[in-house]
Protein backbone atom coordinates (compact mmCIF):
# COMPACT_ATOMS: atom_id res chain seq x y z
CA UNK A 1 0.00 0.00 0.00
CA UNK A 2 2.85 1.98 0.66
CA UNK A 3 3.81 1.96 -2.75
CA UNK A 4 0.53 2.64 -4.31
CA UNK A 5 0.70 5.51 -2.59
CA UNK A 6 3.84 7.13 -3.63
CA UNK A 7 2.81 5.85 -6.96
CA UNK A 8 -0.06 7.75 -6.78
CA UNK A 9 1.64 10.80 -5.54
CA UNK A 10 4.42 11.10 -8.63
CA UNK A 11 1.21 10.30 -10.91
CA UNK A 12 -0.47 13.87 -9.09
CA UNK A 13 2.97 15.33 -9.53
CA UNK A 14 3.12 14.47 -12.90
CA UNK A 15 -0.44 15.82 -14.14
CA UNK A 16 0.64 19.16 -12.14
CA UNK A 17 3.34 19.17 -14.19
CA UNK A 18 1.30 19.06 -17.70
CA UNK A 19 -1.02 20.77 -16.26
CA UNK A 20 1.03 24.05 -15.30
CA UNK A 21 3.24 23.46 -18.98
CA UNK A 22 0.08 23.92 -21.35
CA UNK A 23 -1.24 26.75 -19.19
CA UNK A 24 2.41 28.28 -19.36
CA UNK A 25 3.29 27.75 -23.12
CA UNK A 26 -0.36 27.03 -24.53
CA UNK A 27 -1.96 29.67 -23.00
CA UNK A 28 -4.83 27.82 -22.36
CA UNK A 29 -7.18 27.01 -19.41
CA UNK A 30 -6.94 25.00 -16.30
CA UNK A 31 -9.24 23.07 -17.48
CA UNK A 32 -8.17 22.73 -21.13
CA UNK A 33 -4.87 21.97 -19.49
CA UNK A 34 -5.87 19.04 -17.44
CA UNK A 35 -7.57 17.84 -19.90
CA UNK A 36 -4.74 18.04 -22.55
CA UNK A 37 -2.52 16.53 -19.92
CA UNK A 38 -4.74 13.46 -19.21
CA UNK A 39 -5.49 12.23 -22.87
CA UNK A 40 -1.27 12.87 -23.41
CA UNK A 41 -0.23 10.57 -20.68
CA UNK A 42 -2.83 8.26 -21.13
CA UNK A 43 -2.69 7.82 -24.95
CA UNK A 44 -6.00 8.32 -25.74
CA UNK A 45 -5.12 10.69 -28.79
CA UNK A 46 -8.59 12.62 -28.83
CA UNK A 47 -6.94 15.58 -30.81
CA UNK A 48 -5.36 18.98 -29.92
CA UNK A 49 -8.37 20.74 -27.81
CA UNK A 50 -6.09 24.02 -27.77
CA UNK A 51 -3.86 25.64 -30.59
CA UNK A 52 -0.30 24.31 -29.99
CA UNK A 53 2.59 26.04 -30.76
CA UNK A 54 6.23 24.80 -31.61
CA UNK A 55 7.04 25.24 -27.98
CA UNK A 56 4.34 23.70 -26.48
CA UNK A 57 4.08 20.65 -29.10
CA UNK A 58 8.24 19.86 -27.55
CA UNK A 59 6.74 20.28 -23.87
CA UNK A 60 4.00 17.39 -25.32
CA UNK A 61 6.70 15.15 -26.73
CA UNK A 62 8.44 15.20 -23.45
CA UNK A 63 5.21 14.86 -21.30
CA UNK A 64 4.87 11.36 -23.03
CA UNK A 65 8.17 10.00 -22.78
CA UNK A 66 8.31 10.98 -18.92
CA UNK A 67 4.13 10.01 -18.24
CA UNK A 68 3.42 6.97 -20.10
CA UNK A 69 5.64 5.10 -19.15
CA UNK A 70 4.77 5.99 -15.03
CA UNK A 71 0.99 5.83 -16.00
CA UNK A 72 1.04 2.03 -16.48
CA UNK A 73 3.74 1.58 -14.01
CA UNK A 74 1.25 3.45 -11.89
CA UNK A 75 -1.97 1.32 -12.77
CA UNK A 76 0.50 -1.94 -12.31
CA UNK A 77 0.85 -1.59 -8.96
CA UNK A 78 -2.83 -0.99 -8.18
CA UNK A 79 -3.57 -3.60 -10.21
CA UNK A 80 -0.84 -5.72 -8.09
CA UNK A 81 -2.01 -4.56 -5.01
CA UNK A 82 -5.50 -5.50 -5.36
CA UNK A 83 -4.59 -9.06 -6.77
CA UNK A 84 -2.54 -10.11 -4.35
CA UNK A 85 -4.75 -8.69 -1.45
CA UNK A 86 -2.72 -5.81 -0.23
CA UNK A 87 -5.70 -3.42 -0.51
CA UNK A 88 -8.18 -5.95 1.43
CA UNK A 89 -5.59 -5.92 4.06
CA UNK A 90 -4.98 -2.41 4.38
CA UNK A 91 -9.14 -2.67 4.80
CA UNK A 92 -8.98 -5.25 7.20
CA UNK A 93 -6.10 -3.17 9.34
CA UNK A 94 -8.87 -0.03 9.09
CA UNK A 95 -10.75 -2.16 10.58
CA UNK A 96 -8.83 -3.80 13.65
CA UNK A 97 -7.31 -0.50 14.33
CA UNK A 98 -11.74 1.03 14.56
CA UNK A 99 -12.21 -2.01 16.96
CA UNK A 100 -9.01 -1.34 18.86
CA UNK A 101 -10.45 2.25 19.13
CA UNK A 102 -13.45 1.04 20.98
CA UNK A 103 -11.75 -0.81 23.91
CA UNK A 104 -11.96 0.23 27.30
CA UNK A 105 -10.50 -1.33 30.23
CA UNK A 106 -8.62 -4.11 28.52
CA UNK A 107 -5.22 -5.50 28.55
CA UNK A 108 -1.81 -5.19 26.67
CA UNK A 109 -0.22 -8.16 25.62
CA UNK A 110 3.22 -7.49 24.09
CA UNK A 111 4.77 -10.16 22.61
CA UNK A 112 3.03 -13.33 21.17
CA UNK A 113 5.75 -16.55 22.22
CA UNK A 114 5.36 -19.09 23.78
CA UNK A 115 4.35 -17.33 26.89
CA UNK A 116 2.27 -14.40 24.96
CA UNK A 117 0.33 -17.08 23.31
CA UNK A 118 -0.96 -18.76 26.26
CA UNK A 119 -1.61 -15.64 28.05
CA UNK A 120 -4.12 -14.72 25.28
CA UNK A 121 -5.92 -18.18 25.10
CA UNK A 122 -6.57 -17.80 29.06
CA UNK A 123 -7.97 -14.07 28.42
CA UNK A 124 -9.90 -15.21 25.59
CA UNK A 125 -11.31 -18.11 27.59
CA UNK A 126 -12.23 -15.92 30.38
CA UNK A 127 -13.82 -13.21 27.63
CA UNK A 128 -11.30 -10.47 28.39
CA UNK A 129 -10.87 -7.98 26.18
CA UNK A 130 -7.23 -7.76 24.94
CA UNK A 131 -4.85 -6.26 22.34
CA UNK A 132 -2.11 -7.94 20.88
CA UNK A 133 1.30 -5.82 19.72
CA UNK A 134 4.00 -7.86 18.10
CA UNK A 135 6.58 -6.83 15.21
CA UNK A 136 7.11 -10.07 12.96
CA UNK A 137 4.39 -10.65 10.42
CA UNK A 138 4.54 -13.66 10.54
CA UNK A 139 3.35 -13.47 14.31
CA UNK A 140 0.89 -11.21 13.24
CA UNK A 141 -1.24 -13.46 10.86
CA UNK A 142 -1.31 -16.22 13.39
CA UNK A 143 -2.86 -13.85 15.90
CA UNK A 144 -5.26 -12.34 13.08
CA UNK A 145 -6.55 -16.45 12.24
CA UNK A 146 -6.94 -16.90 16.42
CA UNK A 147 -9.47 -13.81 15.63
CA UNK A 148 -7.55 -11.95 18.43
CA UNK A 149 -6.80 -8.08 17.77
CA UNK A 150 -3.36 -6.86 16.88
CA UNK A 151 -1.04 -4.46 16.20
CA UNK A 152 2.18 -4.61 14.29
CA UNK A 153 5.36 -2.80 15.72
CA UNK A 154 7.61 -1.93 18.41
CA UNK A 155 5.75 -2.59 21.78
CA UNK A 156 7.89 0.16 23.30
CA UNK A 157 6.73 3.14 20.69
CA UNK A 158 4.86 5.06 21.79
CA UNK A 159 2.58 5.76 19.20
CA UNK A 160 2.28 1.83 18.98
CA UNK A 161 1.08 2.19 22.33
CA UNK A 162 -1.34 4.71 22.06
CA UNK A 163 -3.23 3.10 19.12
CA UNK A 164 -3.72 0.19 21.59
CA UNK A 165 -5.17 2.40 23.92
CA UNK A 166 -2.81 2.35 26.90
CA UNK A 167 -4.46 5.34 28.40
CA UNK A 168 -7.58 3.75 28.60
CA UNK A 169 -6.08 0.32 29.14
CA UNK A 170 -6.51 -1.88 32.68
CA UNK A 171 -3.26 -3.30 32.22
CA UNK A 172 -0.04 -4.77 30.30
CA UNK A 173 1.76 -7.65 29.99
CA UNK A 174 5.33 -7.56 28.98
CA UNK A 175 6.49 -10.79 27.94
CA UNK A 176 8.91 -10.25 24.97
CA UNK A 177 12.44 -12.33 24.85
CA UNK A 178 14.78 -10.40 27.02
CA UNK A 179 14.50 -8.36 29.84
CA UNK A 180 15.65 -5.22 28.49
CA UNK A 181 12.76 -4.67 25.82
CA UNK A 182 10.60 -5.64 29.07
CA UNK A 183 12.38 -2.43 30.69
CA UNK A 184 11.92 -0.41 27.70
CA UNK A 185 8.70 -1.42 27.22
CA UNK A 186 7.59 -0.70 30.81
CA UNK A 187 9.60 2.72 31.00
CA UNK A 188 7.40 4.16 27.60
CA UNK A 189 4.02 2.54 29.41
CA UNK A 190 4.41 4.18 32.33
CA UNK A 191 5.68 7.47 31.03
CA UNK A 192 2.17 7.88 28.59
CA UNK A 193 -0.16 5.75 31.58
CA UNK A 194 1.19 6.29 35.30
CA UNK A 195 -1.36 4.43 36.94
CA UNK A 196 -1.27 1.27 34.46
CA UNK A 197 -1.22 -2.00 36.24
CA UNK A 198 2.06 -4.10 34.62
CA UNK A 199 2.92 -7.36 34.88
CA UNK A 200 6.60 -8.44 33.02
CA UNK A 201 8.48 -12.06 32.35
CA UNK A 202 12.10 -11.96 34.03
CA UNK A 203 14.16 -14.29 32.50
CA UNK A 204 15.20 -15.28 35.91
CA UNK A 205 18.91 -13.58 35.48
CA UNK A 206 20.16 -12.35 38.55
CA UNK A 207 19.22 -8.66 39.02
CA UNK A 208 16.84 -8.76 36.04
CA UNK A 209 13.70 -8.82 38.61
CA UNK A 210 15.37 -5.59 40.72
CA UNK A 211 15.47 -3.83 37.34
CA UNK A 212 12.29 -4.88 36.09
CA UNK A 213 10.58 -3.26 39.40
CA UNK A 214 12.55 -0.42 38.91
CA UNK A 215 11.43 0.52 35.72
CA UNK A 216 7.54 0.95 37.29
CA UNK A 217 6.42 -3.32 36.84
CA UNK A 218 3.70 -4.04 39.19
CA UNK A 219 4.66 -7.76 39.36
CA UNK A 220 7.32 -9.75 38.26
CA UNK A 221 7.09 -13.33 37.28
CA UNK A 222 9.76 -15.66 35.96
CA UNK A 223 8.79 -19.03 34.00
CA UNK A 224 11.49 -20.83 34.60
CA UNK A 225 11.55 -20.05 38.42
CA UNK A 226 7.67 -21.08 38.77
CA UNK A 227 8.15 -24.13 36.27
CA UNK A 228 11.09 -25.56 38.86
CA UNK A 229 8.96 -25.23 41.53
CA UNK A 230 6.09 -26.59 40.50
CA UNK A 231 8.71 -29.64 38.95
CA UNK A 232 10.23 -29.99 42.33
CA UNK A 233 6.41 -29.60 44.11
CA UNK A 234 5.04 -32.53 41.89
CA UNK A 235 7.70 -34.89 43.66
CA UNK A 236 6.83 -33.40 47.50
CA UNK A 237 3.78 -32.77 47.07
CA UNK A 238 2.10 -34.45 44.16
CA UNK A 239 -1.42 -34.77 45.72
CA UNK A 240 -1.53 -30.95 46.34
CA UNK A 241 -0.69 -30.08 42.94
CA UNK A 242 -3.27 -32.49 41.47
CA UNK A 243 -5.92 -30.77 43.85
CA UNK A 244 -4.58 -26.97 42.21
CA UNK A 245 -4.81 -28.28 38.87
CA UNK A 246 -8.15 -29.58 39.41
CA UNK A 247 -9.40 -25.92 40.63
CA UNK A 248 -7.40 -23.59 38.59
CA UNK A 249 -7.94 -25.40 35.08
CA UNK A 250 -11.31 -27.26 35.59
CA UNK A 251 -10.68 -30.39 36.10
CA UNK A 252 -13.03 -33.80 35.31
CA UNK A 253 -14.58 -32.67 38.88
CA UNK A 254 -15.79 -29.70 37.29
CA UNK A 255 -14.08 -27.57 40.30
CA UNK A 256 -12.86 -24.27 39.72
CA UNK A 257 -11.24 -21.13 42.09
CA UNK A 258 -12.73 -17.62 41.05
CA UNK A 259 -11.98 -14.47 42.22
CA UNK A 260 -15.38 -12.16 42.70
CA UNK A 261 -15.46 -8.20 43.90
CA UNK A 262 -18.41 -7.70 45.99
CA UNK A 263 -19.87 -4.59 44.62
CA UNK A 264 -21.02 -1.48 47.09
CA UNK A 265 -24.73 -2.53 45.79
CA UNK A 266 -24.47 -6.19 46.97
CA UNK A 267 -26.85 -7.39 49.37
CA UNK A 268 -24.01 -9.49 50.95
CA UNK A 269 -22.20 -5.99 51.99
CA UNK A 270 -22.32 -5.60 56.45
CA UNK A 271 -22.98 -9.46 56.57
CA UNK A 272 -21.36 -11.86 57.53
CA UNK A 273 -20.19 -15.18 55.74
CA UNK A 274 -22.78 -17.01 57.73
CA UNK A 275 -25.26 -14.60 57.06
CA UNK A 276 -24.59 -14.69 53.47
CA UNK A 277 -25.70 -17.91 52.73
CA UNK A 278 -22.94 -18.45 49.97
CA UNK A 279 -22.29 -21.74 51.00
CA UNK A 280 -25.86 -23.30 51.93
CA UNK A 281 -27.41 -20.92 48.62
CA UNK A 282 -24.52 -21.87 46.53
CA UNK A 283 -22.55 -24.78 47.95
CA UNK A 284 -19.31 -22.74 47.36
CA UNK A 285 -16.35 -22.43 49.61
CA UNK A 286 -15.19 -18.94 50.62
CA UNK A 287 -11.20 -19.53 50.74
CA UNK A 288 -9.64 -16.40 51.18
CA UNK A 289 -10.76 -12.88 51.17
CA UNK A 290 -9.20 -9.98 49.91
CA UNK A 291 -9.35 -6.07 51.84
CA UNK A 292 -9.36 -2.73 49.88
CA UNK A 293 -5.95 -2.12 51.61
CA UNK A 294 -4.67 -5.65 50.67
CA UNK A 295 -5.11 -7.25 53.76
CA UNK A 296 -5.60 -11.01 52.94
CA UNK A 297 -7.96 -13.40 55.19
CA UNK A 298 -7.12 -16.93 54.59
CA UNK A 299 -9.95 -19.46 55.71
CA UNK A 300 -12.06 -17.06 57.00
CA UNK A 301 -14.87 -17.93 59.84
CA UNK A 302 -18.65 -17.10 59.13
CA UNK A 303 -18.15 -14.28 61.53
CA UNK A 304 -16.10 -12.71 59.10
CA UNK A 305 -18.02 -9.52 58.14
CA UNK A 306 -18.25 -8.95 54.26
CA UNK A 307 -16.72 -5.10 53.40
CA UNK A 308 -18.11 -3.10 50.00
CA UNK A 309 -14.92 -3.93 47.57
CA UNK A 310 -13.51 -7.13 49.01
CA UNK A 311 -12.42 -10.15 46.98
CA UNK A 312 -13.98 -13.37 47.49
CA UNK A 313 -11.82 -16.39 46.49
CA UNK A 314 -14.02 -18.95 46.32
CA UNK A 315 -14.20 -23.11 45.23
CA UNK A 316 -17.12 -24.69 43.85
CA UNK A 317 -18.47 -25.79 40.60
CA UNK A 318 -18.00 -23.88 37.70
CA UNK A 319 -21.73 -22.69 36.83
CA UNK A 320 -23.12 -22.22 40.85
CA UNK A 321 -19.94 -19.26 40.89
CA UNK A 322 -21.73 -17.76 37.86
CA UNK A 323 -24.90 -18.05 39.97
CA UNK A 324 -22.66 -15.81 42.21
CA UNK A 325 -21.68 -13.52 40.00
CA UNK A 326 -24.62 -12.71 39.10
CA UNK A 327 -25.68 -10.96 42.41
CA UNK A 328 -22.43 -10.12 44.09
Amino acid sequence: MRRVFVALAFLLAILTFGTSGYMLFANSTFADALYMTVITITTVGYGEIVPLNHTSRYFTMALITVGVGFVFYVFGIITEAMVEGGFERFLGRRKMEKKIAKLKDHYIVCGFGRIGKVICKVLHENHRPFVVIEHHAKQIEAIQNLDYLALQGEASNDEILLMAGIKRAKGLIAVVSSDADNVYIILSAKGLNPNLFILARSSGEEGSETKLLRAGANKVISPYYIGACRMAHLLVRPTVIDFIDLTVHAGDLGLRLEELRVSEKSKFVNRSLGESGIRQEFDLIVVAMKRENGEMLFNPNIDTTILAGDILIVLGEHDHIKGLERII
